[in-house]
């Protein structure tokens, strides 16, 4: 993840340098001065993302190793204005993750690791709120709810852990809080954030023995991730 956000920080100095004028100088030339009175405006972004699972355990102390690797986003973006500080906006997204699992009591790697894949389709609908215009700035905080189609889930399966196969439900919901900046360069705006993913509801579909090593012991099982979007006006 910091490797993530380093990226995060370069990239955005690089956006400076290669396409400004100097937006953060004292007296800036205003870029698209009415760019944000648009009732509606569309745009994409690209982005990295690492996905975890918040683990909830029956017995405490059997815990399961949970690693998060990075993986990347893409996806559109659709702006309603419905006030000079507030927008809505639905940005669906494609998301690739995989997350490692470990568990401790086994002496063969093919039970002791599952590597959990994933393909989502994201649907998220949220709201910006954005501070007043200084120059070519403008820090904005987003918060809002969405429904996330897994593709690669497993959940028609009959095969479950002990052939290899964990399995998740395919459809989940999860909330979405915030926080970024808006760049007003010479010919679109550029936004980058830095975004907090936690899932409502239990994902897990349980293997068919409840006393499984590896599902018996897992009270709930919720998607949690940290995305770093970089967005396109």
């Amino acid at each position: 993840m910091k490797k993530i956000i380093v990226l995060f920080i370069l990239f955005s100095l690089n956006a400076q340098a290669q396409f400004g004028t100097s937006i953060f100088s004292k007296d800036p030339i205003i870029n698209l001065e009415n760019f944000d009175k648009q009732r509606v405006y569309w745009g994409y972004f690209l982005g990295f993302s690492t996905f975890d699972f918040k683990t909830d355990y029956k017995v405490p102390g059997q815990d399961i190793d949970v690693k998060g690797n990075s993986g990347f986003n893409v996806g559109l973006v659709g702006v309603l204005r419905l006030h000079e500080y507030l927008e809505l906006r639905f940005e669906p997204g494609l998301y690739y993750a995989s997350r490692t699992l470990t568990y401790s009591g086994f002496t063969q790697e093919r039970d002791a690791l599952r590597e959990v894949k994933a393909t989502y389709i994201d649907f998220p609908l949220m709201l910006k709120f954005m501070s007043l215009r200084t120059g070519n700035v403008r820090p904005y905080l987003l918060g809002g709810v969405g429904s996330t189609l897994n593709l690669s889930s497993n959940s028609k399966s009959k095969d479950d852990n002990s052939e290899q196969k964990f399995r998740v439900k395919p459809w989940t919901q999860n909330y979405t809080f915030g926080f970024g900046i808006d760049l007003y360069f010479e010919y679109f705006k550029f936004s980058p954030s830095i975004r907090g993913v936690f899932g409502f509801n239990d994902e897990l579909i349980r293997d068919d023995d409840p006393n499984s090593p590896w599902t018996g012991n897992i009270e709930s099982l919720k998607t949690r991730a940290v995305l770093i979007n970089f967005t396109f006006h």
